[in-house]
């Protein structure tokens, strides 16, 4: 699972919570934290995408955007975003192709009822459009600190 480090990240489109299409390559120029999560309003992707809203700006000192894709609806993201005041896109992925393009999709077990769902990862891709990180398994818990750590490393800058 999960995409190697070093190569082209692939190009997706998808629409955002505001109905908005939305392409990697309009963020060409900035660095860009692609985090997938497996359903909005859940506890664990709750305090994953707060996380991201409370460290929007210390992100964003890096010349980086946070877009979050998970495979719920445009209507969910958009209920998803007001009800949080998130400040970041996220991108509906109900067909579950972006998943797919970046090798997200795992068994899962519910109920003992096993399924494909999407496993918790994240991708830090350069300005170029190259993935430069990867955290197929995350932990919710300290998972942005990491993030912002990898992005002082990245670009040789201090926090």
């Amino acid at each position: 699972m999960a995409l190697e480090l070093g190569i082209k990240a692939p190009e997706f489109v998808g629409y955002t919570d505001s109905e908005t299409k939305i392409n990697l390559s309009d963020f060409r120029g900035k660095w860009v934290v692609l985090y997938f999560y497996p359903k909005d309003n859940t506890s664990g992707c709750t305090r994953e995408a707060c996380d991201f809203r409370d460290n929007y700006e210390r992100i964003t000192q890096y010349n980086a955007e946070v877009i979050g894709v998970s495979p719920d609806s445009i209507k969910s993201h958009k209920n998803f975003k007001s009800k949080y005041n998130l400040n970041f896109h996220l991108v509906a992925d109900p067909d579950k192709e972006i998943c797919k393009q970046y090798d997200v999709l795992g068994e899962k077990t519910m109920y003992g009822k096993k399924y494909l769902g999407v496993v918790r990862s994240t991708y830090i891709i350069d300005p170029e459009g190259v993935i430069r990180y990867v955290n197929p398994k995350v932990n919710v818990e300290g998972h942005v600190d990491e993030i912002i750590q990898e992005l002082v490393k990245l670009q040789g800058k201090n926090d």
